[in-house]
């Protein structure tokens, strides 16, 4: 049998049809040309309801790419909240330039086509590094966050303040509920019953106060809280069981009214 024979024809070659990289290529383009603002609330309400993708920067440094799928304001709002209760964040210097996209556009695709392109530069570092996760879920708190975790990097604040808090008696879901609302990361605790009923809504606590920061309000549940409940903190958000909590990556735990060092549990 012969072998099959390739014709090399003048008239003819193949050609690769890649619109998305050509849409990659133009959304790089169109988004160098834009000057970055400052990330604030009242830029963000200039923005349209648009899906799109963007940039946060800091001192003019390229820090992330990312994708509003629904619309770009939500988005970046949700960003604003989380890295304003961050230590080590300062939001005077973080900027953004957004674009918005047609209605029948999908930005998944280019947006990574962006990641790349300018993580081969050495620019965003926060893509992939934990900065775009929400509640990363209960099966992560045993998860040892590496040292370039933008958790690790830029741990949550201790010192937020938790306004508007329901002053008096109150049932142990409404002060939890508050606070939950109040934070600008995620406080999770148990889902929790007892023999007849939700433990949160039988269990009645003396809020002494409408302004706690968040130690202060992690110290008074912990207070009023049987054994063996106990919050742990870890770089980037907090959670609440009935049971004994351990990880690594852990920075405090409050156990009995106490702040104990994550050393102090060992």
């Amino acid at each position: 049998m012969k072998g099959a024979v390739t014709v090399s024809l003048e008239n003819h070659a193949e050609f690769k049809l890649s619109i998305t990289k050509a849409l990659g290529d133009q959304l790089f383009e169109a988004l160098e040309k834009l000057t970055p603002a400052p990330l604030t609330e009242a830029n963000l309400r200039l923005l349209p309801p648009h899906k799109g993708v963007y940039q946060l920067r800091r001192d003019g440094d390229l820090l992330y790419v990312g994708k509003a799928e629904v619309a770009l304001p939500q988005r970046l709002a949700k960003h604003l909240r989380k890295l304003s209760g961050r230590e080590g964040i300062h939001l005077e210097r973080i900027a953004f330039t957004a674009l918005s996209v047609d209605e029948d556009f999908s930005a998944v695709a280019p947006e990574k086509l962006l990641i790349a392109r300018y993580q081969d530069a050495g620019e965003a570092p926060w893509n992939e590094n934990g900065f775009g996760i929400n509640d990363p879920g209960d099966k992560r708190d045993t998860t040892v966050f590496s040292d370039d975790h933008f958790d690790q990097l830029y741990p949550a604040r201790l010192d937020w303040v938790i306004r508007d808090l329901p002053v008096g008696t109150q049932t142990l879901r409404t002060v939890l509920k508050a606070a939950k609302l109040a934070l600008p990361y995620t406080f999770r605790y148990a889902y929790y019953r007892t023999a007849r009923e939700n433990f949160y809504e039988q269990f009645e606590v003396v809020v002494p106060q409408s302004e706690m920061t968040a130690d202060e309000f992690f110290l008074f549940v912990s207070a009023v809280l049987p054994d063996p409940w106990q919050i742990m903190v870890l770089p980037g958000y907090a959670v609440m069981y009935p049971k004994e909590l351990r990880n690594e990556s852990a920075r405090h735990y409050y156990l009995g009214g106490e702040m104990i060092p994550a050393d102090g549990m060992a």
